[in-house]
């Protein structure tokens, strides 16, 4: 199955027969003081170097968020994402609950967008999937519903078909829906990661879907937090996911690593390219 995906100027497939497409996570003020200071008073030259940088690291896709205290989304989104698509001519990622904002963002965007996110609760479906639609995006889908995150691979795999099922009943192929199986801190439950891979597992056999991850969860509270997040992208990506969500500049070498010994990169060219291009005195 490919998810297609495209920019002003790049066009991008994902499936299970090709290497893993990154997004690039790194546009989200989560965290991030100086990027949310630049958001509030409405600096667009730090977005635009946050999203060459990903870009050069090897993102695929730029993932843009600009939720933060003292910002007003409906307005900065579409001038965060106009920066974007116009710096890198990727596809792009919009990340955003607001109700006025993502539809303002989209009406810009240009290409075919990614929409982050759409889940199972009956209030996400109703607002979301009519856009999906409207704008002939695609569209990432969480495991969760209007109970929660389900505790358990079966239930998660429940969520990721009533999201198919109802995506189809307006006429939303499964082809444009991107499933993420929700990475949890193993902080607080050692058997977190387990439960997220072993859903990853039943969602690519069950439903044939394209996979997405938003990895870094999974280490929140522990130290080394980038080896946790790297060893876990390449479980997942072994697993079935092949569009995780990431920081390119930590994690695109554990994706190519992965990708060769998945059987995604033929020859191993990714991967003597990227070990070229990292070890230059070699």
């Amino acid at each position: 199955m490919e998810t297609k995906l495209g920019g002003r100027k790049v066009e991008v497939t994902i499936s299970p027969e090709l290497p893993t497409v990154i997004i690039g996570e790194r546009i989200n003020p989560t965290g991030k003081k100086k990027l949310a200071e630049a958001l509030r008073v409405g600096d667009m030259e730090h977005v635009r170097q946050l999203a060459v940088s990903q870009m050069e690291s090897g993102a695929q896709v730029i993932d843009v968020n600009v939720g933060a205290a003292g910002v007003d989304e409906e307005i900065l989104l579409p001038r965060a994402v106009e920066t974007v698509a116009s710096a890198t001519g990727l596809p792009i990622c919009i990340d955003s609950p607001h109700e006025k904002a993502l539809p303002a963002a989209l009406k810009i965007c240009g290409g075919k967008p990614l929409i982050n996110s759409v889940n199972g609760e009956e209030a996400s479906l109703e607002r979301v999937l009519p856009l999906v639609k409207e704008f002939n995006a695609a569209v990432i889908g969480l495991t969760m519903d209007d109970d929660g995150i389900p505790d358990t691979a079966e239930g998660r795999l429940r969520v990721a078909e009533k999201i198919v099922e109802r995506a189809a009943k307006m006429g939303i192929g499964p082809e444009r829906i991107l499933i993420d199986c929700l990475a949890l801190t193993v902080g607080a439950d050692h058997r977190a990661g387990l439960i997220t891979l072993q859903s990853i597992h039943l969602v690519r056999e069950k439903l044939g879907v394209n996979l997405a991850l938003g990895a870094s969860n999974v280490s929140h509270g522990l130290p080394d937090r980038d080896s946790l997040n790297n060893y876990f992208i390449a479980l997942a990506i072994a697993a079935g996911v092949n569009c995780p969500i990431v920081d390119p500049n930590k994690a695109r070498g554990a994706v190519i690593i992965a990708d060769l010994l998945t059987g995604r990169d033929e020859w191993s060219q990714n991967y003597l390219a990227y070990y070229r291009a990292t070890h230059p005195d070699s």
